[in-house]
């Protein structure tokens, strides 16, 4: 039937991945800031399981964001919703993931600026390229930028953990410098990509190359 054979065009296997990251989002604003209800067993435990299981959620959100990419292209089912859903749900789960985080008094607001103003300049950046006919791949800079961002926001969910807070001095320290360390490298990273996307696509904008014909 031609309504299945379009139901099975839409609901295909990376949209389906897709739409799974996009119900990480809420699971994970409620792992990280909801209170533990008062009828589940031994309070206390939130202070340890908690911000355990959102990191966990996290990292299962990171993984999984260049599985949904990889099915669409091998089983060559790249669909329209998927190229809207996908990059839109990666953002929506960074921005959530810092907003959690800002709530918690556990991220400073300026590097959530930082990082989201980023997304949105090579985001408007790439539809402008998109309405030229070009295409702005990622570049490797911007990946190696997301892994650091990844493993940084992991750092902060946890680092203020009983089950960190309850290590040996000075681990509990050496680790809290190890979060910012990383996530300076993080912040370095992501303006270097974002000044790189900007001059290898300079073009796009009509800027001028330094030594070029006016």
């Amino acid at each position: 039937m031609p309504e299945q054979r379009d139901y099975q065009k839409f609901l295909t296997p990376a949209n389906v991945v897709t739409a799974l990251r996009i119900t990480f989002i809420p699971v994970f604003v409620l792992l990280i800031l909801a209170p533990w209800p008062d009828w589940a067993p031994d309070p206390q435990l939130a202070a340890w399981v908690k911000p355990w299981v959102a990191a966990v959620v996290d990292t299962l959100r990171a993984v999984t964001d260049s599985v949904d990419g990889y099915l669409a292209r091998s089983r060559n089912e790249v669909t329209n919703l998927g190229k809207f859903l996908d990059p839109l749900a990666d953002k929506i789960l960074v921005a959530a993931a810092m907003l959690a985080l800002i709530e918690l008094g556990k991220l400073p607001s300026w590097i959530a600026l930082i990082i989201l103003t980023r997304e949105f300049l090579v985001s408007g950046l790439r539809m402008v390229a998109s309405a030229e006919g070009k295409v702005i791949a990622a570049s490797m800079l911007g990946k190696v930028k997301t892994v650091f961002q990844i493993i940084a926001m992991v750092c902060f969910i946890v680092k203020d953990s009983s089950g960190i807070e309850s290590l040996p001095v000075p681990l509990p320290f050496l680790f809290e410098t190890l979060s910012w360390l990383v996530m300076t490298v993080a912040l370095i990273l992501t303006l270097l990509s974002l000044i790189d996307y900007f001059r290898k696509s300079s073009d796009v904008l009509g800027i001028p190359q330094r030594g070029g014909e006016d």
